[in-house]
């Protein structure tokens, strides 16, 4: 990310880190509890706040001051933990999602996490691993209730983060509505069926440099989960040089570029589909073939490859993978699973862990980051790209690469516009209906005729 650029291995943190903390202990609203959340306490007014409720109980594997619990104004409840880790930053844990109708919480995810911000420069001077080198996890910074509306801001204990301050305000957890979650109008009522979505958000911000990260989750009341990264903060004037030929005019005239860069962002996804870490990956192809004889449009054909062995994917015109479940059905008997549902990228070919979108490892305690991975000891090779040499599966792992070039505009200026980039898990069959499906509507499940 365009910034000053010092001796060594690490960017310097931001010197208005420390000035926005001072302001913060003399005027900042008191960090709630994230269990005051699940009782409708906020910090702020507005839409956004959620309905009072029942105090949350403890999410299995945390304690109450580590339990996200929010049941959404539309009847769908999600539960997790969380914890904050010296180098990922915002861990989630024990992800459970529990939809009207269902007797008790399904769970999703064992863990989430980001795996790695990789950034290399278009002139080859400088690359960084944003999350293992330059202290992603030590610049989390202070939010205020401005910044999260209708919700409540948990103070975060930051490993080997500044001793003097190590509490920071830095966890907002609320609630937002998305717009339309269905709209059907029926023919034989003529009445209009429509619900308003709701989502529970949670995120931090941390600061690399000059830029600023918002990690954003983003849990629908639909049961789909979406992981985005938003960076914005600054353009750097110290990374402006004319004489390189690469970049974007920034300013009056074409005399200081800013150098362009790629952000490629990881996930890393611990399934734990109905409390089973053994679930199954499955790819699906379609081809489309002209039509032929008398029919009146094109063919498509669809297949389905279970994949047992350790795999780099990349997605392509017709292609999506799942992940399944082993333990659990839904009331159809359908084993439920969760669908990956790309978001833009950007592919950077420079390296060969960012040669591929999707990547699928056997579960190993040790591989925690996509690159630059310094948690393995001995010879354990250091990326993602490494590990997925086809061991079979049992309880697999999936990384998500998603990258964006950053060609700079003048509209970067100044503060930077937040751009962001990520994907989502979309539930396939986890629910025999729509989950919010409306009562008079929940007899219409499979093939149906209209009630005599």
């Amino acid at each position: 990310m365009p910034e000053k650029h010092p001796s060594g291995d690490t960017r310097p943190r931001a010197v208005t880190r420390a000035v926005t903390r001072v302001v913060s202990r003399k005027g900042a609203a008191v960090g709630l509890s994230l269990a005051a959340l699940a009782a409708g306490v906020t910090t702020a007014a507005g839409p956004a706040a959620a309905r009072p409720q029942t105090a949350a109980a403890p999410v299995p594997g945390c304690s109450a001051a580590y339990t996200i619990e929010q049941k959404l104004t539309t009847g769908t409840t999600w539960r997790m933990c969380w914890r904050y880790d010296s180098k990922a930053g915002l861990v989630l844990e024990n992800v459970s999602y529990q939809p009207k109708g269902e007797t008790k919480p399904i769970k999703v995810l064992n863990s989430a996490r980001l795996g790695q911000i990789h950034v290399p420069y278009d002139d080859g001077k400088h690359e960084y691993y944003d999350l293992t080198g330059q202290n992603f996890a030590q610049t989390l910074q202070e939010l205020s209730p401005g910044e999260c509306p209708g919700g409540t801001i948990k103070s975060v204990r930051v490993p080997d983060g500044d001793p003097s301050h190590p509490n920071v305000k830095g966890l907002c957890a609320t609630t937002r509505s998305r717009g339309h979650a269905y709209r059907m109008h029926d023919f034989a009522s003529d009445k209009v069926y429509q619900q308003q979505g709701k989502d529970l958000l949670i995120y931090t911000v941390n600061q690399v440099g000059w830029y600023e990260y918002i990690t954003e989750w983003r849990f629908q009341d639909d049961g789909t989960v979406a992981m985005n990264v938003g960076a914005t903060g600054s353009l750097s004037w110290d990374d402006y040089n004319a004489q390189d030929g690469r970049g974007w005019p920034i300013g009056k005239g074409a005399k200081d570029y800013s150098t362009s860069h790629s952000h490629n962002v990881f996930w890393r996804l611990d399934f734990g589909l109905d409390g089973s870490s053994r679930s199954r990956v499955e790819q699906y192809d379609s081809t489309v073939s002209a039509p032929s004889g008398r029919q009146e449009g094109p063919t498509a054909k669809t297949t389905r490859t279970r994949l047992t062995k350790e795999f780099a994917g990349d997605y392509r015109t017709y292609r999506w993978w799942r992940v399944v479940s082993a333990a659990g059905k839904n009331k159809d008997g359908h084993a439920r699973s969760y669908e990956l549902v790309p978001g833009p990228t950007t592919k950077y070919p420079g390296r060969a862990f960012t040669k591929h979108d999707l990547y699928v490892t056997e579960y190993n305690k040790c591989e925690l980051f996509a690159s630059d991975n310094p948690t393995c000891t001995g010879a354990h090779p250091r990326s993602v790209d490494k590990w997925a040499d086809g061991q079979t599966l049992t309880h697999p792992v999936v990384w998500v690469n998603v990258g964006f070039h950053h060609i700079a505009r003048d509209e970067d200026q100044q503060p930077m516009p937040v751009h962001w980039q990520g994907f989502s898990i979309a539930p396939r069959d986890v629910t025999a209906m729509n989950p919010l499906t409306p009562k008079e509507l929940a007899w219409q499940n499979g093939h149906w005729e209209w009630r005599s």
